[in-house]
């Protein structure tokens, strides 16, 4: 399974999954239709599915013209936003798979940027391997997205679930906000040596036009502060002890930033 990251928007990823032994391809966010179709023409490759992550529209505004010029791609999408997916076809739960390339995407329930959002984990076929996966704005390299309908506690728990996958982890998320994330980063782990090395290299890939995305578990363990709730330089930062609240007090706290 290849992946390409096709930039959208002012600073959206979508991404596109490639068979090459079948031709076919899988679309995840499709924010615009117009990369995802020159993509598929460049391949010469057909679309069978579209994989969404949650109902915003930078992240579901190209499906209905890829459903009407790819009329078998199926289109899925968490449970709960069922009425706020266009076109969408499969409603998925914790839990539940789909497959791809003979590649079997495991389905986690993440909410907290919204009440639906879901991320689709895709484990090595064999030890040493990459895992993929694709967590649209729920974690983002050096950051997380903002709780616009879900709470803290929910985000943590969700937040758990993908911190605890190896941290041999691509993280595919969906938007380039590394630069500014990890700006803000160094404001509550000033002292993180990893940290400030990570931002010396964002610093100079960005300078380059280069992509910081994907970025990986192990290094997001490392110097991403919404995977750090439980440190002591992110509690005392926060200046609270408790995980949730900690975190809570981090989010507020990037929110203004």
């Amino acid at each position: 399974m290849e992946i390409f990251r096709l930039p959208a928007l002012s600073d959206n990823y979508i991404f596109l999954l490639y068979d090459s032994v079948s031709q076919t391809t899988a679309v995840v966010d499709p924010a615009q239709p117009e990369p995802v179709l020159q993509q598929l023409t460049k391949l010469g490759a057909s679309l069978t599915a579209i994989l969404n992550t949650h109902h915003h529209a930078d992240h579901v505004g190209g499906n209905r013209r890829l459903q009407q010029q790819f009329p078998q791609a199926v289109v899925y999408g968490g449970a709960e936003d069922n009425g706020r997916i266009p076109g969408q076809q499969v409603f998925l739960t914790e839990g539940d798979t789909v497959t791809f390339a003979q590649r079997i995407a495991q389905v986690y329930f993440v909410p907290g940027h919204t009440r639906a959002h879901i991320a689709y984990y895709f484990p090595p076929i064999e030890a040493g391997d990459w895992g993929e996966l694709f967590c649209g704005d729920t974690l983002f390299a050096g950051g997380c997205g903002r709780l616009f309908e879900g709470t803290p506690q929910q985000m943590v728990h969700s937040l758990s679930k993908l911190r605890s996958l190896p941290d041999t982890t691509r993280i595919w998320c969906a938007h380039e906000y590394t630069l500014n994330n990890l700006k803000f980063a160094l404001t509550v782990d000033a002292d993180n040596i990893d940290l400030q090395q990570r931002w010396a290299q964002v610093q100079a890939a960005r300078q380059r036009d280069e992509a910081t995305v994907p970025s990986t578990l192990g290094l997001e363990k490392r110097t991403n502060p919404f995977l750090r709730w439980d440190q002591p330089a992110l509690q005392a930062a926060a200046n609270i002890a408790d995980p949730a609240r900690t975190f809570a007090r981090i989010r507020g706290m990037k929110d203004q930033f």
